[in-house]
């Protein structure tokens, strides 16, 4: 069975001979730029078994697109999960999204959000670890020429088609190398795409609310709903 080291660099090879069309016009790869510290995420706290996979869309631009760690907020990254990495650069950087690694002064909510709920529900990395992991359905970032993000289910359905085929495949071997009981949506794409792929193999999905502050409805203590809606699907944190 694979690792997660060798799930992730198979899938940046194949995903770096895909090419995007309109709207799309830059593409980064944080497995690539930023593969140091995203590989010592995978050593450090992908360990099986897991008992829940909690599974976001795809990189944001201060967020894994900085650091390689998924929700990777850089403070959460440096101080709480005690990760921090040489990251070079995107093959073509937007000047209004620019890399700067673990010296990024933005900080990402959605990460912020995430990382601070886990640090608040099990005190330790190594606690929350124990149960969770927490990944990307696919690793690109889309922007389009003026800087925006584009999430994967705004790309044309000619450009979606081979991307979904290879992230498919990646998240079902990431399922299985993690030995994962429940997998769990971080929002509704995520969610959606584990239910479609993996339907048929016996393996609960669920969704939690996604911590984005576009959500109206995640502004309103997204901690305590994320804490609920686990329960509900039986993954309840210990008092």
């Amino acid at each position: 069975m694979s690792t997660l080291v060798e799930i992730a660099r198979d899938l940046s090879e194949e995903l770096s001979r895909l090419t995007f069309g309109a709207p799309v016009a830059y593409v980064y790869n944080p497995l690539r730029y930023a593969a140091e510290s995203h590989f010592q995420y995978l050593e450090r706290y992908s360990t099986p078994p897991k008992e829940v996979l909690l599974l976001g869309m795809n990189p944001g631009p201060w967020g894994m697109a900085q650091t390689g760690v998924p929700f990777g907020e850089v403070a959460a990254v440096r101080d709480w999960l005690r990760i921090e990495g040489e990251v070079g650069t995107p093959e073509v950087e937007h000047p209004k999204r620019p890399v700067t690694g673990f010296a990024c002064a933005r900080s990402e909510i959605s990460g912020r959000r995430l990382w601070g709920w886990a640090r608040s529900t099990s005190a330790t990395p190594e606690r929350f670890f124990a149960r969770f992991f927490v990944g990307n359905y696919c690793p690109l970032l889309f922007l389009d020429e003026g800087g925006r993000n584009l999430t994967p289910d705004r790309l044309p359905a000619a450009d979606r088609r081979p991307l979904e085929a290879a992230c498919d495949r990646a998240l079902e071997e990431m399922v299985d190398a993690l030995e994962v009981e429940l997998v769990v949506g971080v929002g509704a794409f995520a969610a959606n795409r584990a239910a479609a792929v993996l339907g048929d193999r016996g393996i609960r999905v669920g969704r939690i609310l996604h911590p984005s502050p576009a959500s109206p409805a995640a502004n309103r203590g997204w901690e305590e709903q994320a804490t609920k809606q686990l329960a509900a699907l039986g993954a309840a944190l210990p008092d």
